[in-house]
């Protein structure tokens, strides 16, 4: 993995790096004479690498390709030629496509072999090899791909496995990949479609690392301070425009004006509703004074229960205070129709609860002549201030950051612990113990000293010092062991199959001609020093019939004579 350049305050960008376009290639005449060099194809399901087995010095002695094994197919325009195919690096950059990419892998094993053929086609055309290709190497099992590759006279693989006592288990990058996209997009529901899996994937091969002790390592992510100075902040692309920025400021302070000015008609309209509302009342408790005065006594006790009033001196401190109000309505108005400035609404209310039958409309209007003041108040001649960007609420840069504590070595532990994804398989430390065990004591310390490490999931920092402490705990007390990291571990398949091809290109073993595959067909298998090995099958026996089934079967009479039972 490569190591991530830490940018200002610990915050890390996302590159979203387009994929360059492969590039056109002429075949060197060495690899033609003074016979053909072979082909070597690594096909990984993550990517796939060709270059040429040839001691010419002339000739790389590296992958001269290597492109994602990823294909996308689109209809196209409409009236267009057809189905549109963009094949590995010629994608430029998935995310545009990411609904359209497939891949002829399922879980590391190659099925959808259209898919691989169109791989193979794009390599080779890009590469400048023709029809009169004569050896390929392969660095997979013939059985996969020997229907695709019928032009090639010669086959080989570069796996080399004890295929009684290996192993497989069952995950690699994509399952560590599709893991933390999850893992994410389930913190960050927010950025569900920004957390694309090129961007998981760039976490992954740049921000994770294994850890020595799981538990002990996760225990000291509960602090606080080892959380602030070990977490990485992947900063996803944003806009801090906000709604309205393009205007000028006065364009804003004429829009400004012109809500000010509707909400002033409506504090009008509102003020003459409410003075014509109170008028009305003050009349009716006006009517119930004269009553008293005129000594109609009982229609006045009569008018007071319905006012739910208990004495005429309740009576007149409601009458006060509503004329008062009225008052006070008749010189607002005035004093708005009258001025070009805005008035600012006294927060205080203006009436109290007068009665049961206005009281509630009452104390509404006072609510929302109070909702309008400060807005009013902010265009005040005496406290007019300037007017100024709109601030956000939040801190936008920090709302599109992704936060990576735990996740940096919970992906990778998955390797360990396939549980935390939940397959029922073994982990790596698991599966190598099961396998020493299968192996005299005496051979199990000739292995040991030579534990090799490669391959694309050992890029990991702190992969090595996670096996050593594995095997340390598994060995006996103080026996010894070794553990090499390769030192490029993507190309050493590539680099393995081109140094068998140069060793073994003048010899027979190995190589399956195109006779032998028209003869004995795709599933043939020959067997060398680098090759899987054919291992029978024992398939079990079948469980003898119960006494239920044979009186079932009595029961339904015997067989007919042309009707033989097979087991």
């Amino acid at each position: 993995m490569m190591a991530a350049a830490v940018a200002a305050g610990g915050i890390f960008a996302f590159r979203d790096a387009r994929w360059e376009p492969d590039p056109q290639l002429e075949a060197s005449p060495a690899v033609r004479v003074p016979q053909p060099a072979p082909l070597v194809l690594d096909n990984g399901s993550f990517q796939l690498r060709l270059g040429w087995a040839c001691p010419d010095p002339e000739v790389p002695a590296e992958p001269l390709l290597c492109f994602r094994s990823l294909v996308a197919r689109s209809r196209g325009a409409r009236g267009g030629a057809g189905v549109e195919t963009h094949v590995g690096n010629d994608l430029g950059s998935p995310e545009p496509l990411r609904w359209l990419l497939r891949s002829p892998f399922d879980r590391n094993v190659p099925v959808q072999m259209e898919l691989q053929e169109l791989l193979f086609d794009h390599g080779f055309q890009r590469l400048g090899v023709s029809s009169q290709l004569k050896v390929l190497v392969l660095t997979l099992g013939p059985a996969y791909f020997k229907d695709l590759m019928k032009p090639p006279t010669m086959f080989a693989t570069s796996n080399w496995l004890d295929a009684k006592n290996c192993r497989r288990i069952n995950l690699g990058g994509c399952q560590a990949a599709m893991y933390l996209q999850r893992l994410l997009q389930l913190k960050y529901p927010g950025h569900l479609a920004a957390i694309s899996l090129g961007r998981v994937e760039e976490i992954l091969h740049e921000h994770s690392y294994v850890a020595e002790d799981y538990r002990e390592e996760m225990a000291k992510w509960r602090s606080p301070e080892y959380y602030e100075e070990n977490v990485h902040k992947m900063q996803l692309p944003f806009s801090n425009k906000l709604l309205g920025s393009t205007l000028t400021s006065e364009e804003k302070q004429e829009r400004r004006q012109q809500q000010l000015r509707r909400l002033q008609e409506l504090n009008a309209r509102r003020r003459e509703e409410k003075l014509q509302l109170d008028q009305e009342r003050l009349d009716k408790l006006l009517y119930v004074q004269e009553l008293l005065e005129d000594g109609q006594m009982e229609q006045f006790h009569k008018a007071l229960v319905e006012l739910n009033m208990d004495s005429a001196e309740e009576l007149q401190s409601y009458i006060h205070k509503l004329s008062m109000a009225v008052e006070q309505t008749k010189h607002r108005i005035l004093q708005a129709e009258v001025s070009v400035e805005v008035d600012v609404v006294d927060s205080k209310p203006e009436t109290p609860d007068l009665d049961p039958l206005g009281s509630e409309h009452s104390m509404d209007d006072v609510e929302s002549m109070n909702e309008f003041e400060p807005l009013f108040a902010e265009e005040q001649p005496e406290v007019e201030k300037a007017v100024t960007t709109v601030q956000p609420v939040f801190n936008l840069a920090e709302y599109h950051q992704l936060f990576i504590g735990t996740e940096r070595i919970r992906v990778p532990e998955i390797i360990f612990q396939p549980s935390l994804i939940g397959e029922e398989q073994a982990g790596v430390a698991e599966t190598m113990q099961f396998v020493l065990d299968r192996y005299p004591k005496e051979q199990q310390q000739k292995l040991v000293q030579n534990v090799f490490l490669t391959g694309g999931n050992v890029m990991y920092p702190g992969m090595k010092a996670r096996i050593q402490k594995e095997l340390l705990e598994m060995r006996p007390f103080q026996s010894s062991f070794q553990v090499h990291l390769a030192s490029n571990p993507v190309l050493d398949a590539w680099y393995g199959a081109r140094d068998w091809a140069l060793e073994h290109m003048n010899r027979e073993e190995g190589w399956i001609t195109r006779k032998d595959y028209e003869e004995k067909g795709g599933e043939y298998l020959k067997e060398h020093s680098a090759s899987n090995v054919y291992v029978p099958i024992r398939l079990p026996k079948q469980a003898p019939r119960t006494a239920e089934a044979s009186a079932s079967s009595k029961a339904l009479g015997p067989a007919p004579n042309n009707v033989s039972e097979q087991t």
